[in-house]
């Protein structure tokens, strides 16, 4: 029996909408909102507005894209959070409406648990491998940093995460001081390819456990820029491509440490005699020094690693409707007095 699902993301500024066939992707529409790059962050309120002019045509779009009726859904699932409440407000209104004039259900999902679920989307008939349970699942974004133990689809545990900024802000930020544009992520991803990740040693946290910290990280390269520009005010423009290898390099060093311990500790908790297997899910997936060192723990280490597909790493509606298929076959749906929620439940 084919399971129809429209799933809808609107946790922050990207507009996204996607139908899935059971667990099989049929379209994965995203508008994006190039109106934050003018003040070098997401502004909330202009998020929402932004939401609410592209969320029909986006949703349009990805039911044309599969190829299917809108009578033929069986549910829509949306992101009730965490996120920005003006943002999921759109979305989550936009759902129970279209939910409610088709006479479907409607399902919840939570966004970080989405993310991980991504590992779960095929886009063929054909079968992709995925993680065997329980495996770890590092989840790092612009607002989150977790190490999370999955021992079912909707059995997740955090056994680790930030104390206080994530590591996708401390990149942001950290390109922010550099004075790059936002989204300055991806940029100190492309600059650091040409630099020397060793150049400049940076502050590192000690933080006991599994739980991390990058606050001091970012302090300590502000001062350490503040002080150099002081003996040379072209020190940035000089130095761009090291700086940029140098403080991505220990951001990932950071979470590889903790992730490391992560699947010691799983390993013994759980009596095996191999590490769980190890993926990663979130917007800063995408990083590429992030992925080649998980491939080089692969190589040295034995890791058996699942990294997404980098339409499937930053924020997707993809993940929303695979997570509402695996919640639509346990009948576990929402309501319409479903309210969003903006800080992490998971």
């Amino acid at each position: 029996m084919k399971t129809f699902i429209l799933g809808i993301e609107s946790s922050c500024d990207d507009t996204s909408a996607a139908v899935i066939c059971n667990d099989m992707i049929l379209s994965n529409v995203t508008a994006g909102q190039d109106v934050h790059k003018n003040f070098g962050g997401v502004v909330p309120e202009l998020a929402s507005r932004a939401h609410q002019q592209n969320i029909i045509p986006v949703i349009e779009t990805a039911i044309q894209k599969a190829n299917i009726r809108k009578n033929q859904l069986s549910a829509v699932a949306f992101t009730r959070g965490p996120g920005l409440l003006g943002s999921l407000l759109v979305g989550t209104s936009f759902a129970k409406a279209f939910a409610l004039g088709l006479n479907i259900p409607l399902i919840e999902v939570d966004h970080l648990q989405a993310h991980i679920l991504s590992h779960f989307i095929r886009n063929s008939e054909s079968t992709n491998p995925v993680p065997r349970f329980p495996f770890i699942c590092l989840t790092v974004s612009g607002g989150h940093t977790q190490i999370v133990l999955i021992r079912d689809y909707f059995d997740m545990e955090v056994i680790g995460q930030t104390i206080d900024d994530a590591a996708g802000e401390a990149f942001d930020k950290s390109a922010k001081i550099m004075g790059l544009p936002y989204p300055g992520g991806p940029l100190i991803d492309k600059l650091a390819a040409g630099g020397d990740p060793r150049r400049f040693a940076f502050a590192r946290p000690n933080i006991p456990g599994l739980d991390f910290s990058f606050s001091g990280l970012k302090t300590s390269f502000l001062y350490f820029l503040r002080d150099e520009l002081k003996r040379d005010p072209a020190f940035i423009e000089n130095n761009k491509p090291d700086l940029c290898a140098s403080i991505q390099s220990t951001i990932i060093d950071i979470l590889m440490a903790k992730l490391t311990l992560a699947l010691e500790q799983t390993r013994l908790l759980h009596s095996r005699s191999q590490l769980p297997d190890v993926a990663i899910a979130g917007g800063v997936s995408a990083n590429s020094g992030l992925r080649q060192a998980l491939e080089d723990a692969k190589v040295r280490l034995g890791w058996n690693i699942f990294i997404p597909p980098l339409q499937y790493s930053t924020d997707n509606a993809a993940m929303i409707a695979v997570a509402g298929y695996f919640k639509f076959l346990k009948s576990e749906f929402g309501s319409q007095s479903s309210v969003p929620y903006a800080r992490n439940v998971l």
